[in-house]
């Protein structure tokens, strides 16, 4: 049989995305929307929308995609709309929403905003990058409400995508990715006030990949909850945020196999967290890859104690097979809170924790220090042997810069935090979320894609 290496290319070409880092299959819609809105157009303006920032879009919304959700698009075109009364877009398959406007919350309800559940071949996008969804959240924040409605969630969807659009001032948290399949999330900005609880992106999923995306808040920037499977995190942008995180984790607790890769993150409240207080369960198979700081009070940060969360029922998630690698930049106070924080479960204590290529110095003082409680691998202050008994914290100072630990700083960092009395700005979607990386792009083709389809750029994932 011959070998045509040339044909074989082409054909994989046409193919959906082949398995990649902690990706276990393709991801993306299965149908562009450039067929579905061959197939079929639904113009909210047709259903009774008005693009006079006043009239409901909600109700008109609704009467579009109950037209188009057996396929086709549903077009919100550039205009300032109104939504007062939410909508739950339920079922649909091949079908996209075109957000080219800017819907502006007028409603005071719960819930969500938008709510798209139990659809297949799904994509949400703006076709101009301008596409967005002003929250007005400082409505709420200012008399001290944080119990207003998410801006988006989505709920058992499958192969999909949701891109190009701006979600800004959420009343509650922004974008929730809860119990999906095969999903893609890209190039976005998400900006919100000043205060916890206000989270950019959550997700509990599976085979989900979410890349060049920028949050600014001061909560989770891209967290990822249980059970999740198979997550795929890179060219991240915390600007000014709470930073990114694993948990909280609690009882039942079941993730594996997710990668973060080329995180930048600047004034947060930590690079990355892994927080829980007891539970069960497990944590195993996860990379934290790439990762640039610049003053976040903590960097690595284990914290299987956190106060914030209330004990649960349990001895303590277990946590196993976790490397960190390529960590540079500075922490804000080393002497107050030192970059590597491991502390971990007595009564579970984490194994196969590796640290390495790490380099990151304080950027006031001239001291930092690594801790460590109850964890196992190599590295800094971990404890190594195959006897994983709990051991109290151990601490290392040190006085002495490591070296490399210099790093490369974003034009675009914020020189302050949005507040949460007033009106935050909507912004443009960024040209660069990690220093030297070039955003992915992508085809508007049939079956999604993965990472391996873009590796010739600067820091390709692999």
């Amino acid at each position: 049989m011959h070998f045509n290496p040339r044909a074989l290319f082409a054909t994989l070409a046409l193919l959906p995305a082949l398995v990649v880092g902690q990706l276990s299959s393709s991801v993306g819609p299965l149908t562009s929307h450039t067929t579905k809105s061959a197939t079929k157009t639904c113009n909210v303006l047709n259903y009774g929308a008005v693009a006079d920032k006043s009239t409901d879009l909600g109700p008109p919304l609704a009467s579009a995609f109950a037209a188009c959700k057996s396929g086709g698009t549903v077009v919100i075109p550039s205009g300032d709309y109104a939504l007062a009364t939410w909508v739950t877009l339920s079922g649909g398959s091949a079908w996209a929403l075109q957000l080219d406007g800017i819907i502006y919350r007028t409603g005071t309800d719960g819930g969500n905003m938008i709510f798209i559940e139990h659809s297949t071949d799904f994509e949400l996008f703006s076709s101009t990058s301008k596409g967005a969804v002003q929250g007005n959240g400082y409505v709420f924040h200012a008399a001290g409400s944080i119990s207003g409605p998410r801006i988006l969630r989505l709920y058992e969807v499958t192969d999909f995508s949701v891109h190009d659009i701006i979600l800004v001032d959420s009343p509650s948290f922004h974008f929730s990715i809860d119990t999906c399949t095969n999903g893609e999330i890209y190039n976005m900005a998400i900006r919100g006030g000043n205060e916890g609880g206000l989270d950019g992106i959550d997700v509990w999923s599976t085979n989900i990949w979410v890349h060049d995306v920028m949050v600014t808040n001061k909560d989770e920037c891209v967290t990822v909850k249980s059970p999740s499977k198979y997550i795929l995190i890179e060219n991240i942008y915390c600007n000014w945020s709470g930073g990114c995180a694993i948990g909280s984790l609690s009882t039942g607790t079941d993730i594996s196999y997710v990668t973060y890769k080329n995180v930048y993150t600047w004034s947060s409240n930590q690079m990355m967290m892994i927080k829980s207080n007891g539970g069960n369960g497990t944590v195993s198979n996860v990379i934290f890859e790439n990762f640039i700081g610049h003053g976040n009070a903590y960097s690595l940060n284990i914290d299987q104690y956190w106060s914030s969360e209330t004990t649960q029922a349990g001895n303590g998630v277990q946590l196993s097979d976790i490397t960190f690698t390529n960590w540079k930049g500075g922490e804000a106070a080393g002497a107050t809170r030192g970059p590597i924080r491991v502390i971990c479960a007595d009564g579970a204590p984490c194994t196969g924790i590796t640290i390495s290529d790490f380099a990151m110095w304080t950027e006031s003082g001239s001291t930092q220090w690594y801790a460590c409680r109850s964890a196992y691998g190599s590295g800094f202050c971990l404890h190594s042997g195959s006897t994983h008994t709990s051991y109290a914290v151990s601490t290392t100072t040190v006085s002495t810069a490591p070296s490399g630990y210099s790093a490369s700083r974003m034009a675009a960092d914020l020189s302050t935090a949005f507040g949460t009395t007033a009106s935050i700005p909507i912004p443009t979607i960024p040209t660069s979320f990690y220093p030297g990386a070039t955003p992915y792009t992508r085809s508007d083709r049939a079956g999604g894609g993965g990472p391996e389809e873009h590796a010739e750029g600067p820091l390709g994932a692999g």
